[in-house]
């Protein structure tokens, strides 16, 4: 029984990633800076804690399991691996300091190109909190996570797993 419920779960994870309207296998964009970059390992449980301590607080006290399960929530339409595809969504892998709307083989909406504002934690926690309410207009369709230690542990596990130096 458990093992069929484990199937029925994997199913549901390939159908819910094949909905996105990109392969999760398909190459990053023609021109895209994350065309020719080699995906990196995963850093190590040694490298994860010294990565998490050196983040700024909050962050470095955030709990990584609980982000990394509430990304699942994104993973359907983001990548975070350096050179991962663009599926739905764009590929966050270095998204904190750049600028909003301009990232590489992704078309963003008119609003989100407009926004001129650079990703950091604190506009990340807006947005994801509920996109349409930060910009209007936005493709994104993602409801947005209430509860702030949620998010809180999402951006800590976005910091980690994207490259992100404090």
């Amino acid at each position: 029984m458990r093992r069929l419920g484990l199937t029925l779960v994997a199913t549901a994870a390939v159908i819910t990633l094949a909905g996105c309207g990109k392969s999760s296998t398909s190459p990053p964009a023609a021109g895209s800076d994350q065309a020719a970059a080699p995906a990196a390992a995963a850093p190590t449980p040694e490298q994860v804690k010294a990565l998490q301590a050196a983040l700024p607080a909050p962050y470095n006290a955030a709990d990584l399991d609980n982000g990394a399960a509430k990304f699942a929530l994104c993973s359907s339409c983001h990548t975070l691996s350096q050179g991962g595809p663009v599926m739905t969504g764009p590929n966050l892998y270095g998204i904190l300091g750049e600028k909003a709307g301009v990232r590489a083989g992704f078309t963003f909406s008119e609003p989100m190109k407009a926004a001129g504002f650079t990703w950091d934690a604190g506009r990340l926690d807006t947005w994801i909190t509920d996109p349409k309410v930060m910009i209007p207009g936005t493709k994104m369709t993602f409801a947005g996570l209430k509860d702030p230690k949620d998010r809180t542990d999402v951006i800590a596990y976005l910091m980690i797993q994207t490259g992100y130096k404090p």
